[in-house]
């Protein structure tokens, strides 16, 4: 993934208000990320648990979405695989992400939520950078570059689903 700056990120969102995209909070750091390690940029709202955020190109251009995270914990005690990258968690390491649809089928208050690293470092996890808390991330036939093509394409999936309503209209 390229560099992001602020505006570009808070110029991406599709499924809030142009306040609300100006009022997150954005990551620490956006300069010392790893950028050309990442598939997507994802963050955990660190003034708000309930809520994160995920950049990624999709269709040619730069599309955000904010996620609301459950505020329940998870049983330490049950292994969770995340949909888009594939790595197994312990307990809490994967939640359940919703996100509003964007459009009319957002205001109406339609929403798309998938299973995803809660700490959405799927890229870094994929590519060795980052281990599972208590569980190891099981061998796969698959070359590196088939299991980031994998992640990309599952995380298209997901933000085809949000865009659903836009997409249509264009």
């Amino acid at each position: 993934m390229r560099p992001l700056n602020e505006t570009e990120i808070r110029a991406s969102f599709v499924n809030c208000s142009k306040g609300e995209a100006r009022r997150l909070n954005l990551p620490r750091g956006l300069a010392e990320l790893p950028w050309e390690e990442l598939d997507f940029l994802g963050w955990r709202d660190q003034g708000a648990p309930d809520r994160a955020y995920l950049v990624a190109e999709h269709r040619g251009e730069l599309v955000g979405v904010t996620l609301r995270v459950p505020s329940f914990r998870r049983s330490m005690t049950k292994t969770n695989v995340c949909s888009l990258c594939v790595t197994a968690h312990a307990g809490s390491g994967v939640a359940l992400l919703t996100a509003r649809r964007a459009g009319a089928a957002g205001r109406e208050g339609n929403t798309v939520g998938t299973y995803i690293c809660a700490d959405l470092a799927c890229s870094l996890y994929v590519r060795g950078r980052k281990k599972s808390a208590s569980v190891t991330r099981p061998d796969e036939s698959l070359p590196l570059e088939d299991q980031i093509a994998r992640t990309v394409l599952n995380l298209d999936a997901f933000l085809a689903q949000v865009r659903t309503d836009t997409l249509a209209a264009s």
